[in-house]
């Protein structure tokens, strides 16, 4: 069972952007399951670099989205990305030294901050974008 399942309550009505934000929701689930099935040792690693490397991707094109709109809470919300990728990355250097395992905790806390994430901050710009016409390109 999926830890985090898409619906259009997430939506921000950017479908590029809806699309990264199911990218990422697919990548904590394929986390949830290799720990479910007992696999999370041999792929954690793996899911770890694959969830930091496109968070940064998603973060940096959000980003640039709304630098060209003129955001106007852009430094705030690059200061949130900025502090999850840190723990992310954190945890992924922890995770290969062998001083961190995958646990229900972790995924739990990465599957409420980025809820919280989407259902907060990114319909704030979502809002403030849709008032403008302005779309990702």
């Amino acid at each position: 069972m999926p830890i985090f399942t898409w619906n259009n309550s997430y939506s921000v009505g950017i479908s590029s952007i809806d699309g990264q934000h199911m990218k990422l929701f697919d990548t904590m689930n394929e986390l949830h399951t290799s720990m479910s099935n007992g696999t999370a040792r041999e792929v954690t690693g793996r899911l770890l670099q694959d969830l930091l490397a496109y968070t940064r991707t998603h973060f940096s094109n959000e980003e640039a989205m709304l630098a060209r709109a003129g955001y106007p809470q852009l430094d705030q919300h690059r200061l949130l990305h900025r502090s999850m990728t840190k723990k992310v990355a954190d945890f992924s250097a922890r995770f290969q030294r062998g001083e961190a395992a995958l646990s229900v905790h972790m995924l739990t806390f990465l599957r409420d901050w980025l809820s919280d994430h989407i259902l907060r901050e990114d319909f704030a710009y979502s809002g403030w974008l849709a008032q403008r016409n302005v779309t990702a390109r």
